[in-house]
Order: structure tokens, then sequence, then C-alpha cells
């Protein structure tokens, strides 16, 4: 189960009361900012941008690709272990606009973690160390420590103690 903090909201849908929960200028600057670094080529400069300006919380030795989409309202619940791998065109959410509510969660991505292309992960999940997630998936619960997993919706694929057997039966 995500964990996320649950507000009702009253009259129309959550989305368009978005500025009683997050203030406009702080939306329009975190889009200025994660638009300058989803183009960066360097990731120095992009780690530099999302800790200085979004306080989002990047490890040591982080490689967020080109195009990676950090949520734009509440990025300072995002958090990037060490020498981590986000790839290409990955969209991190810590918010969901529902009809009825809205819903915030940290996001904890481990160190060594690697994340393929063009995935989707909700707010309030926790991504393992060394955990690896295939490209396309929506990780919308925990991947423990090491597994690998994917697909849509996600599932484990292996686990770490899998993998590891796996890798002493290809030993001679």
């Amino acid at each position: 189960m995500r964990k996320t903090e649950r507000y009702a909201v009253q009259e129309q849908n959550s989305l368009w009361q978005i500025y009683k929960t997050v203030p406009f200028l702080k939306v329009a600057k975190n889009f200025v900012f994660i638009q300058l670094g989803r183009y960066t080529p360097s990731l120095k400069l992009k780690n530099w941008l999302y800790k200085t300006f979004l306080r989002m919380t990047i490890g040591k030795h982080t490689a967020l690709a080109l195009m990676v989409m950090p949520d734009v309202m509440f990025p300072e619940r995002i958090h990037i272990g060490k020498n981590s791998i986000v790839g290409y065109n990955t969209t991190i959410l810590a918010h969901e606009y529902l009809i009825d509510e809205y819903r915030l969660g940290d996001v904890l991505i481990g160190d060594e973690v690697m994340i393929g292309a063009n995935c989707t992960i909700l707010p309030g999940v926790t991504i393992g160390d060394g955990a690896i997630v295939s490209a396309a998936t929506l990780v919308h619960e925990d991947v423990p420590a090491g597994a690998f997993v994917g697909g849509n919706p996600m599932r484990v694929i292996y686990t770490k103690e899998q993998l590891e057997q796996k890798e002493l039966e290809k030993r001679p």
C-alpha cells in the first residue's frame, strides 16, 4: 500500500482547487527550473538546479536522464539516493488530484537503483536499494531492495535472492 496523506475537497474536483493546496508562484518557479533541467545535457547542472531550487534530495553520482519529469507541485517530496539512474522521460509524482480528494506522498528511491525509460512512479512509494525497474513500468507500490520489477501494473519479475541465484548458476 502506498503511503499517502489524503485530503478531502468540496465543490468541484480537486484539480480545480489546486492553488488552494499549493501556491501559484511556487508551481510557476518549479515549472521553469524543471523545464531547464529536463533539457540540460549536464547531469551536475541538473542535480544542482533540482537540489537548489526545488529542494529535491539527490545523492552523489545520481543521474536523471534527459526529459525526466519530477513533480511540479511538490518536488521537495522526492528523495533519490546515491549512484542511481532515472531513465529517459520518466515521471516521478508526489501528488495525485482526484475528484473528491487529493493525495500527497513522499517518493523514496534508494541507492544504486536503475529505473528504465518511460516509467511513472506514483506518490508514496519506496524503491529499495539496488532495485531495477524495467522500462515503461507503472510503479504503484513499494519495490523491495534488490528486486527486478516491470510491467503495467508492476509485478516482481525476480527477487534479490532469485537474481543472486541466477548469478551463481552462471559461474563455472
